[in-house]
């Protein structure tokens, strides 16, 4: 098993791709703490069963993170992996965003993965290695119509993951980026009801299908495990070609 012995924290881990993740990582042998703001968290961990605990956790909160990181280490005794996943997207004319939507979106997608890497560096340190891996998107790559605040947070998480693998590498703290591109999850669902615009994004994914949240997963345990340790400050793109073209 590719994580045996190794302990996570996932946000967002409540559906979609945290879920998937966490689900992945179970079955590799990690210990998991679920983190998510709302109460479907406890069901992924209800679903993994031994060696996985839920905490209602609002990233934005930095209380919320210092107690996500508390449990972690009162239950496991260590943070070996840090998945920053949670997200938020709300869609808006740039000229009619609210500001308080600009700032929930920054909030929750850019500082939240701020906070909780913060919080879980220390103890990377002291343990001599770790692996952060960051949830963007290929909007944080290309530009998306009425998504000002996403792109945005997307586009600043990717910066932030460059930057914490150049001034943690010498820690062997590895800090990568994953940018998916339309993934099948309850945050696209809605969106994804809208025949022309499913057929708009089908047509401009040069692979047959839209992803799965399975797909992003495999992504995660391939930059959280020792495969990986010489990979740092990267974006693996996972759109079926999307930003290809």
């Amino acid at each position: 098993m590719k994580l045996e012995n190794k302990t996570a924290i996932i946000t967002g881990a409540g559906s979609g791709i945290g879920k998937a993740t966490a689900l992945l990582f179970a079955r590799e042998g990690a210990k998991i703490i679920i983190a998510d703001w709302s109460d479907e968290g406890k069901n992924t961990a209800e679903e993994i069963g031994k060696n996985s605990y839920f905490i209602k956790t609002d990233v934005s909160r930095a209380k919320d993170i210092d107690n996500m990181a508390k449990l972690c280490l009162d239950k496991f005794g260590k943070i070996d992996i840090l998945v920053n996943n949670a997200g938020i997207a709300r869609t808006f004319p740039l000229h009619e965003t609210p500001e308080e939507e600009w700032d929930q979106t920054i909030n929750v997608n850019l500082k939240g993965a701020f906070l909780a890497s913060k919080k879980v560096i220390p103890e990377m340190i002291k343990q001599g290695k770790g692996k952060i891996v960051n949830i963007s998107s290929i909007a944080g790559l290309v530009g998306f119509s009425q998504a000002s605040a996403y792109c945005a947070s997307k586009g600043g998480l990717i910066s932030l993951t460059r930057e914490m693998a150049v001034e943690y590498a010498k820690e062997k703290i590895n800090v990568n980026c994953i940018a998916p591109g339309i993934i099948e999850t309850a945050m696209t669902k809605e969106m994804l009801q809208d025949t022309a615009l499913r057929k708009s994004f089908e047509e401009a994914t040069p692979y047959p299908r839209l992803g799965q949240p399975e797909d992003i997963a495999y992504a995660i345990l391939y930059l959280s495990s020792s495969e990986s340790d010489f990979v740092t400050g990267q974006v693996l793109t996972a759109d079926g070609g999307w930003t290809a073209k």
